[in-house]
């Protein structure tokens, strides 16, 4: 089975950056209901969508108080005991986060090894690229974030 996510989020000074779990910047970020990690975000619509069982707003919907703030890890981690419970298993992730700055360059292999940790891959099954977008549209004037990622699911 394979998967397809999406997701973007606007980007703000005084919002916090976080990719796959990883504090990038403190001061310039996602604006979202949750913390805003929109690498987490595409691969759990990634995922649900290989298994069949909907997408991200179906199971943490944007308009629940209880995800006000949430850790978007552990809505991964969530979404991954669903997997589970459901009889898949995960064969790769590849995701490609495109965002003209911060440059991701030096954050990628820690944002892959939590991916791989969290998800208990080994970490040759993730695979995190970075792109800008040529200082072309909403994210060539650094006004937000696109992620979009690739699964591979089998049935165990």
């Amino acid at each position: 089975m394979v998967g397809f996510g999406y997701d973007v989020h606007r980007l703000e000074v005084g919002e916090k950056l976080i990719l796959g779990g990883v504090l990038i910047s403190e001061n310039f970020g996602t604006l979202a209901h949750s913390d805003g990690d929109a690498l987490a975000h595409s691969i759990i619509d990634a995922l649900l969508g290989a298994a069949g069982l909907g997408d991200i707003g179906e199971h943490f919907p944007d308009t629940d108080d209880k995800y006000k703030g949430a850790d978007s890890m552990k809505l991964l981690l969530n979404t991954l005991n669903l997997i589970n419970e459901n009889g898949y298993k995960i064969i790769n992730i590849d995701s490609l986060i495109q965002l003209e700055k911060p440059k991701l360059k030096e954050f990628k292999e820690q944002i892959r090894k939590n991916v791989a940790n969290l998800c208990n891959l080994d970490v040759a099954r993730i695979n995190i690229k970075a792109g800008t977008n040529e200082k072309m549209g909403f994210i060539g004037r650094s006004e937000g974030i696109a992620v979009f990622t690739v699964c591979q699911l089998e049935k165990k």
